[in-house]
């Protein structure tokens, strides 16, 4: 049932093309047409050769000279009809994966945290690069397999009645045969395409953090768990195509026992002359037999590209199908001059509803205040982030601007009013003037020049090659995690938004470095409200609130020096930083 959705889905998709399908049909009938016309010239050629007295020669001639015609139609029409076909298939196929691209956009962020990167950019890219083969061998295939079946069927039937009944009462063992060989190598299929989603999520893993395999010196053993992965694919690839290649040399022999019997039956009519049939209508339907059975090989033959084809149609459909994330509000606030007023009122938020985190948070952020979120490592810091940003929505609580519950307004007008620097640094593959821009669109020249001067990122983009005009990336070698660091807090000093987050915003910048930092982040912070998580507590010393969580909850709150003078987590966790800064 799974695969005949799918296909009727993926069939649903050339609605647009109708016309082009169309045509492409035509030719192909067409192309049919024109083969199945060339056996009959052959047959009377045989018979003008066979005949009592004189040969024709220039009945033969005439005869050769008009198959000759119908071979080159045959292959003008066969070329035009894969040329369209192909371009149906690849617009279906585009249309598909921008359709999977476009809800991915759509999806909370509940399911990227929860699906390996790899599968899913492996559905989108090899999925749907399998499921573009086999639509396309579907369309060439199917097509011409079926118009030639019914019409050799027809020409058989009107050269020999009884000879043409055998081949229909004998065409039932190949679906029979095919049915039962085929029947389950869907599920081994489905295997497959799932195991390959493993092995790319695997791959994708390990190429990203290279440096640390090679550092803990880790390459043999992340050889051989690739290799056990593999060894899985590879299982479950060899079953699903050994059982799918039966059905190719099952069919070829129901194929030629139809031909041994058209030549049995058709060779026994000749010597005794029943029904008229002379050796050049023999010819004819021997050629017609061993057309009629061509179609089942090719189509068998496919079987193992389809089944492959709709299992990734079906990984690329439920993605398509992943429930997006929730609406916003139909009837949204518009905040107009956003002061940044933040508060948080007895929040309740848990990932996983068997394992408590955030358990009655409550915190006030006057407009242009300072708020340092500190604690240790899982205590759900960077959690109230994405509750503030509704990355993830309240189990109950409320959180709001500017004495507006965030649930009103809509998550891009929410989003807009935050500038938010991550301890993960991320540029796409473009320039550094892009990349820069893409925290506002509209930002002229001199103002990227004057952003970069302010975080002192401009003294080591003009000593590249090609100064902002080069192109980087996350994964760029050209620049250092620091520099990386720095484009990506200039380019939430260009963006100059009402209020700010900073998430381990200099954790990859070295002391030195992180010293001019700060002093930018001191000047962008001036008179916007600022939530800043941090582990390094130097940073933060001059924060208007320090809110110490453990566990979910508030434990401490406080300026610096107070926090110290209590001597609870938050002195012990200094300390320990203090210790360590002096060891």
């Amino acid at each position: 049932m799974k695969k005949r959705s799918s296909l009727l889905r993926a069939l649903s998709y050339t609605g647009r093309h109708i016309p082009a399908l169309l045509l492409a049909i035509i030719l192909y009938g067409a192309s049919v047409f024109c083969t199945l016309r060339i056996p009959v010239y052959i047959g009377r050629s045989i018979d003008l050769l066979t005949d009592a007295g004189s040969i024709d020669f220039s009945g033969i001639i005439s005869c050769l000279r008009t198959c000759a015609v119908y071979a080159a139609a045959n292959g003008i029409t066969m070329w035009l009809a894969n040329l369209l076909s192909s371009r149906v298939v690849s617009s279906v196929v585009e249309e598909v994966r921008n359709d999977a691209f476009a809800n991915l956009q759509r999806l909370p962020v509940s399911y990227l945290d929860s699906h390996p990167s790899g599968d899913t950019a492996g559905r989108i890219i090899s999925d749907a690069d399998i499921f573009t083969d086999g639509l396309l061998l579907g369309f060439s295939n199917l097509l011409t397999g079926v118009a030639t079946i019914i019409g050799t069927l027809i020409c058989m039937w009107r050269l020999n009645f009884w000879i043409a009944l055998v081949v229909v009462l004998l065409t039932p063992m190949s679906f029979l045969l095919t049915r039962l060989i085929s029947r389950n190598t869907h599920d081994l299929f489905a295997k497959q395409a799932s195991q390959r989603g493993v092995e790319s999520s695997f791959l994708d893993e390990t190429i990203g953090n290279q440096k640390l395999v090679k550092a803990f010196c880790r390459e043999d053993e992340r050889t051989e768990s690739f290799r056990a992965i593999d060894d899985e694919l590879v299982e479950y690839s060899r079953k699903g195509t050994f059982f799918s290649s039966l059905v190719n040399p099952s069919t070829r022999v129901v194929n030629n026992t139809v031909y041994a019997c058209v030549a049995l039956v058709g060779g026994f009519a000749c010597m005794t002359g029943a029904g008229g049939l002379t050796v050049g209508n023999l010819s004819s339907l021997l050629s017609y037999a061993s057309q009629y059975g061509k179609p089942f090989n090719e189509i068998t033959s496919v079987i193992t590209e389809l089944q492959n084809s709709l299992t990734s149609a079906e990984r690329l459909f439920a993605l398509i199908d992943e429930k997006p994330e929730d609406p916003d509000t139909e009837d949204p606030v518009r905040l107009g001059d956003v002061r940044g007023d933040i508060a948080l009122e007895d929040v309740f938020f848990s990932y996983d509803k068997e394992h408590k985190l955030i358990q009655n948070f409550s915190l006030d952020a006057p407009a242009g205040s300072h708020i340092a979120v500190v604690g240790p490592t899982g205590c759900g810091k960077t959690t109230v982030i994405n509750l503030l940003l509704r990355f993830y929505d309240t189990d109950s609580g409320h959180i709001r601007i500017d004495g507006t519950d965030i649930m009103d307004l809509t998550r891009s007008d929410l989003r807009s009013c935050f500038g938010m620097v991550l301890q993960d640094t991320w540029l796409k593959t473009a320039s550094i003037m892009e990349n820069l821009r893409f925290g506002r669109s509209d930002a002229t020249e001199e103002e990227i020049y004057e952003a970069c001067r302010l975080t002192e990122a401009d003294s080591f983009i003009s000593r590249l090659p090609d100064g902002y005009d080069t192109v980087i990336s996350s994964e760029s070698s050209t620049l250092s995690e620091g520099q990386k660091q720095l484009l990506c807090i200039t380019r939430v000093v260009l963006a100059l938004p009402p209020m700010l987050i900073l998430d381990e915003a200099t954790s990859s910048i070295d002391t030195r470095t992180e010293i001019k930092v700060q002093r930018a982040l001191e000047l962008l912070m001036e008179g916007r409200t600022s939530i800043i998580v941090a582990h390094r507590l130097s940073t933060i010393r001059n924060a208007d609130l320090i809110v110490v969580m453990k566990d979910g909850k508030i434990v401490e709150t406080g300026k610096h020096e107070d926090l110290l003078n209590n001597r609870g987590l938050y002195y012990s966790i200094y300390s320990s930083q203090f210790e360590a800064a002096e060891t």
